[in-house]
Parts: structure tokens; C-alpha cells; sequence
């Protein structure tokens, strides 16, 4: 399976790096592709590097701005001219989505591939990595607008909230019928 993962470029603590490890191990281990923003740095670096030691592919799918951090030695690198259509090449290229911490351009990607979702443009699985509680207010927030009647379709069809690596792995895996 080619599995998205959003996430940070930057350098962050065990709290988030321990379980962005773990689910990356689980990728590799599994046999499963890692499409991913192409960054050799921070936490992308992390998850590259451990799914590509636990033996996984990486398809890197970089910005021409980003060029200078490109990973290099992954299995393929794309160059997309901006990050609408770099978002748009690494939904294309997979078959789930799971979003990891990150700041507002990690954000965005998890909004964008959620709307997609909302809108049928795609079916994918997608799992919000909650690393130590990093997506609880959004959690929240999705709750309310579910309540409150502004998701056209539970939460539950929309986005499923992982709180580990073998957690958010396993649903992955028995969506696409894999387990």
C-alpha cells in the first residue's frame, strides 16, 4: 500500500518523534510505500529514515523551491512547480493518508485532503496521528461541527484519530482489507 504522510519538516522531541518512528518502522516492515513531502530534515528525515531501514519504499514528492532538501537515495523523487500541485501528486500516488504533527502547512494538507474527502473526490483512509494529544483540539473541533450539523458525513467516514503508530497502521490495513 502507498501510504501519504503529512507531516513537519522540523526538528521536534521524542514526544512526537517516538511515535512518528513507530508507525514508520510498522510502513516499512509491512512492505508499504512511504509518499512523503521528499525533505531530508527534521521529522520527515525521521520517518524516511526509518522506513527505508525497516526495508519500505520512498516516493519523495518535493517543490521546486525545496529542491536543496530533497532526500536523496529514495526510490523516486518528484518535482511539483508549487503545493497545490505537489498536495494533489502525493493523493494521486497513494492509497491512504495519515497526517503526523506539524505546523500550518501541515495543516493545510490535512484540510484540503479532508474537504476532498467531504466532497467525494476521494475514498482514501486518512488517520490523524494524535501524538501526544497534539490534535485534541481539532478533535474537538471536529466534534462540534459534526454536532452541530456542518459535516455532510460522520466524522467517523471522514477522518479516524489514531493515538499510536500500531493503531493508526491497523486501521489502515483493515480499510484496505489487508487484515
Amino acid at each position: 500500500m502507498n501510504i501519504c504522510v503529512f507531516l513537519s519538516a522540523a526538528d521536534l522531541d521524542e514526544r512526537y518523534t517516538v511515535p512518528a518512528r513507530e508507525f514508520a518502522e510498522l510502513l516499512g516492515k509491512g512492505g508499504h510505500t512511504l509518499v512523503w513531502g521528499g525533505s531530508d530534515v527534521g521529522l520527515m528525515k525521521v520517518v524516511a529514515d526509518e522506513v527505508q531501514e525497516a526495508g519500505g519504499r520512498l516516493v519523495g514528492v518535493s517543490v521546486d523551491f525545496l529542491a536543496t532538501k530533497a532526500r536523496p537515495g529514495a526510490d523516486e523523487m518528484v518535482f511539483a512547480k508549487d503545493l497545490a500541485e505537489r498536495k494533489a501528486l502525493m493523493l494521486a500516488k497513494s492509497d491512504a493518508v495519515v497526517v503526523m504533527v506539524g505546523g500550518t502547512g501541515t495543516l493545510d494538507e490535512a484540510t484540503e485532503i479532508l474537504e476532498l474527502k467531504k466532497h467525494g473526490k476521494h475514498t482514501k483512509p486518512v488517520v490523524l496521528l494524535n501524538a501526544a494529544g497534539f490534535y485534541d483540539g481539532l478533535k474537538e473541533q471536529f466534534r462540534r461541527m459534526e454536532a452541530e450539523g456542518f459535516l455532510p458525513l460522520p466524522l467517523t467516514d471522514l477522518v479516524f484519530f489514531a493515538e499510536d503508530g500500531v493503531s493508526a497502521l491497523a486501521y489502515l490495513e483493515e480499510s484496505a482489507g489487508i487484515r
